[in-house]
């Protein structure tokens, strides 16, 4: 119980800090934040691993640790928003960790990845929202008398539709290759 324990708190920490560093490798497309990265792999990757609670965990700790190396905040609310809140929900992607991790044992690639799809789907349905409510609410009016609330839903789903794409045939490809990196089994020794 304490190895399994400590495997989780482990893999948190690590993928937490491959995040970090993959959301180094962006590719920006607007001054003020929003950019097209690998991110969300290693959080939705922690989340088929270890359910919620290893999708959640990690996402969080990649949102803080996100606000302590240069994130744009204007309001601690929208800091909120656009940082914890937002990294936390690509872990509800862990709703569909057990009918991955089946799929991929039954040799179904299929239907593991649709639903690997779909969980990243979800993942960046919620990330988007809160990236939205914050466009919406923390930034005023738009731009150049666009109503706020289309601006955030451009603005925010001009980058993170490409990084639910490229998030998805990323986890499909790695998954259904190397199915064995979906589990937290511990490697025996033959």
């Amino acid at each position: 119980m304490e190895r399994k324990k400590l495997l989780f708190l482990t893999e948190v920490a690590i993928f937490s800090a491959i995040g970090i560093i993959l959301d180094q490798f962006s590719f920006s497309l607007w001054p003020q934040g929003g950019s097209i990265s690998f991110v969300m792999v290693p959080i939705v990757l922690m989340a088929f691993r270890w359910g919620l609670k290893g999708g959640l965990l990690t996402g969080f700790l990649v949102g803080l640790l996100q606000t302590m190396f240069g994130a744009y905040i204007i309001d601690p609310v929208q800091g909120i928003l656009d940082y914890p809140l937002a990294f936390t929900v690509i872990g509800f992607a862990g709703l569909f960790a057990g009918i991955v991790k089946r799929s991929l044992e039954e040799g179904s690639m299929k239907k593991a990845a649709t639903y690997i799809t779909l969980g990243v789907f979800i993942g960046a349905l919620l990330r988007f929202t809160c990236h939205f409510l914050a466009g919406v609410i923390f930034f005023g009016s738009g731009s150049e008398g666009v109503p706020a609330w289309l601006f955030s839903l451009g603005y925010n789903g001009s980058y993170m539709g490409p990084a639910f794409i490229l998030t998805s045939i990323v986890l499909a490809t790695l998954l259904i290759s190397v199915p064995r990196v979906a589990t937290n089994r511990q490697m025996t020794s033959a």
